[in-house]
């Protein structure tokens, strides 16, 4: 599939490059403090990135004052597998280059999205991003296998934490509930899909190794 730069004007559906921000802070507390793992592995909330002192000022700049977690996600994967969205902008940031595969919720029908609608954007090393929060986005792929990612993930403090099962509701949307602020959707090719997620994507399981 083709891979767009963020610095493209199709990325302003999606998100926006943010500047004005020194990102050396992060970058090293991420590549001296955090894993680099065979898979992928998410943790909301990462004390190295917590508690340095940039951090503060950042939270304030990109939440106006809400409380805040610094996390990361970080590993090998080059597969779409499922998509998310919060009901707030999620801001990312990587010490390698990264691609992200992304789609919005208004191409959702019934909670369900063909894959057909998602599109790539490479994200450069040391560019923070903030993905909107209508964005349906997932785990990053890497660019490089010999260097995977290493990728901070900024959110309002509680996201992505005590796991959720789907409710049953008249609200349709409460089948996608995973976590705190974390609704979901997976192909039913993901181990996600097999642990009980709504299998909401149609259509094929991008791989962007695949070109």
């Amino acid at each position: 599939m083709k891979i767009y730069q963020v610095s493209d004007p199709e990325f302003r559906r999606y998100g926006r490059v943010i500047t004005g921000i020194d990102t050396k802070p992060f970058l090293k507390a991420l590549e001296q403090s955090t894993p680099l793992p065979a898979g992928t592995e998410y943790v909301p909330e990462e004390r190295a990135l917590q508690e340095l002192p940039e951090s503060r000022a950042l939270a304030k700049s990109l939440y106006g004052g809400l409380p805040v977690q610094f996390g990361w996600c970080n590993g090998h994967n080059t597969k779409l597998n499922c998509l998310e969205y919060h009901r707030d902008s999620e801001f990312n940031l990587g010490t390698e280059d990264f691609v992200l595969l992304l789609a919005k919720e208004e191409e959702m029908e019934d909670f369900a999205l063909d894959t057909e609608c998602v599109k790539a954007f490479r994200v450069p090393a040391g560019v923070l991003v903030e993905v909107y929060a209508d964005t349906l986005h997932y785990a990053p792929c890497h660019t490089a296998e010999d260097k995977g990612f290493r990728v901070m993930v900024v959110l309002p403090k509680g996201t992505n934490t005590e796991e959720t099962a789907p409710e049953e509701s008249d609200n349709p949307e409460d089948r996608l509930l995973r976590a705190a602020n974390k609704w979901l959707l997976a192909h039913p090719e993901s181990s996600e899909a097999a642990s009980g997620a709504w299998v909401g994507l149609r259509g094929e399981n991008i791989d962007i190794s695949e070109g």
